[in-house]
């Protein structure tokens, strides 16, 4: 792994994250920091599913690949979101 392809990485996590992040309605109660890390996490494994479906290498842009990253990625937003959520407490009636 090259310093090129780590900052790719990064750079393709981030645009994905975002637009992860876009698909929730709402407002989210996580940093750009973790929906960067959402993002590369949902990048790598996208990929993998996408080669995995023999996808992920097609002429021109690959449209099934792309979707299946940001749907990762917005499944991941939610559930730090709701991870991140303020818990409420029930009041008990005596």
């Amino acid at each position: 792994m090259t310093i090129s392809s780590i900052i790719g990485a990064i750079i393709i996590g981030t645009v994905i994250g975002i637009l992860g992040r876009l698909v929730i309605p709402g407002r989210q109660r996580i940093g750009i920091l973790w929906t960067i890390v959402v993002g590369i996490v949902a990048a790598l494994i996208g990929s993998a599913i996408a080669a995995g479906l023999d996808v992920s290498d097609t002429d021109g842009v690959d449209w099934v690949e792309w979707l299946i990253q940001i749907g990762l990625a917005a499944v991941g937003v939610a559930a730090l979101d709701r991870a991140k959520a303020p818990r409420r407490t029930r009041s008990r009636r005596r």
